[in-house]
């Protein structure tokens, strides 16, 4: 009995170095992911963090010196801020709604309506995401523009030629998603819904709309986002009276030499994309995209 009690203990008392030894491999690799974690987080601070707090900072620095808040007291006070703020909202919100009806629809078209040149389609919009936006404005100026084709209505000097190009540009980032779930949409639900006398409408509604539903939130809360910052659309329409809030960034740095003002609405500008580019991510990965 005794020598199995000294063999017991001997065992337990070579069995600690090699758990100590476990740690130290662990610990190495951990400092190792720190080190390999350092550059590109330095970069990030330098390149994107201390510009931004640099704008921080210069929303709170009024011209006649000093800390104060008082920049963003005279920005929120003014009428131009509030006609900004009002007129980035209604066109995000309804570009992003005209965008996930046509998208929608498109989508539909495309994946289960069968036409010659669909995968053609269907990968041209991956391209045409890579398109800068104020390309896009600048072939609708050839359209309805003063020298276009139908110059003679004006119609992108207006807010609602605005609202159409943010549509037109905007439409595929909602396509894209879309498509990636139709291909996953098992077919034999379809089958089995025309089968039992279900027509086109109701199978859409009943069968496809509740699969489409949370791509169609992931890539309409990505569309929100991107039209609350658009700058290039609004800058090359040239519409009268849009003014939105990147508009109203520029409009007071270059032109007023406002530069608290400019940096207030910058601020401003910048948590409200932030928020809503949270909400985009809770919902993409709710969705799977």
């Amino acid at each position: 009995m005794a020598e199995a009690v000294q063999k017991a203990r001997a065992g337990r008392g070579r069995s600690r170095p090699r758990g100590g030894s476990r740690t130290a491999p662990t610990a190495a690799r951990s400092s190792g992911a720190l080190l390999w974690a350092l550059p590109p987080v330095a970069a990030l601070a330098l390149f994107f963090l201390y510009p931004l707090a640099l704008v921080v900072q210069q929303s709170f620095q009024p011209d006649s010196g000093g800390t104060s808040v008082r920049p963003y007291a005279d920005v929120f006070a003014s009428q131009a801020f509030r006609h900004a703020l009002w007129t980035t909202v209604w066109l995000a919100v309804a570009s992003t709604a005209g965008c996930l009806v046509l998208g929608f629809l498109l989508a539909l078209v495309i994946a289960f309506v069968p036409f010659p040149g669909a995968k053609g389609v269907a990968r041209f919009i991956d391209v045409y995401l890579s398109f800068p936006s104020f390309l896009i404005t600048l072939a609708l100026l050839f359209i309805y523009g003063t020298t276009g084709i139908i110059g003679s209505f004006q119609f992108l000097t207006t807010p609602w030629g605005v609202l159409l190009a943010e549509v037109t540009y905007f439409t595929p980032f909602v396509m894209r998603p879309l498509l990636a779930a139709f291909s996953q949409l098992d077919t034999a639900q379809l089958e089995a819904a025309g089968s039992l006398g279900a027509r086109a409408p109701r199978i859409v509604r009943r069968v496809i709309l509740p699969e489409a539903l949370p791509a169609l939130a992931a890539g309409g809360s990505l569309v929100l986002v991107l039209c609350l910052n658009e700058f290039g659309i609004v800058l090359f329409t040239g519409a009268k009276g849009v003014t939105t809030l990147p508009m109203l960034v520029y409009s007071k740095a270059i032109l007023e030499s406002d530069y608290p003002g400019a940096c207030v609405v910058a601020v401003v500008n910048v948590l409200i994309s932030v928020g809503l580019y949270s909400l985009y991510r809770v919902v993409s990965r709710r969705a799977g995209a």
